[in-house]
């Protein structure tokens, strides 16, 4: 092959692996995001922890991209996991805002409380995530 094909190639290659780099952000304003910073792995009262339950708004949610996680408190006290990933297209869910967590992608909606669609186009609840909550911490698992 010969230098100025690999070149465009090499230059091809460079864009290509930044555009699907920006796909994945958010473009800043899903609000209730959070890009905590995580512990090492847990001790015995389970794993790594996520966030502490003073960071999840009662009758909302956060959202943790990098765990592809979403965190809610339907009521206060009672916190449920779900996976951040929508069941229509694959898209991360980008907010947490009037009981229901939101994909930016086509517009699904999920309930807080149990993940079941309450607009389409998905079809399926978000996947149930385990948590556990002990001494003000949310650990994963």
């Amino acid at each position: 092959m010969n230098a100025r094909r690999r070149t465009v190639l090499a230059a091809g290659a460079a864009g290509a692996a930044a555009l699907a780099t920006g796909c994945g952000s958010s473009g800043g304003d899903g609000g209730d995001d959070a890009s905590p910073t995580l512990s090492a792995p847990g001790d015995a009262t389970g794993g790594a922890e996520l966030a502490r339950t003073g960071d999840i708004p009662v009758g909302g949610g956060t959202i943790f991209k990098e765990r592809k996680i979403v965190v809610t408190q339907p009521t206060e006290g009672d916190f449920k996991a779900f996976s951040a990933v929508c069941t229509h297209a694959s898209c991360l869910v980008s907010t947490v805002s009037d009981g229901t967590i939101n994909c930016p992608c086509h517009g699904s909606k999920f309930s807080i409380t149990d993940a079941a669609v309450e607009a389409g186009p998905a079809t399926r609840p978000l996947p149930a995530e385990e948590i556990s909550v002990s001494g003000g911490a949310i650990r994963l698992g």
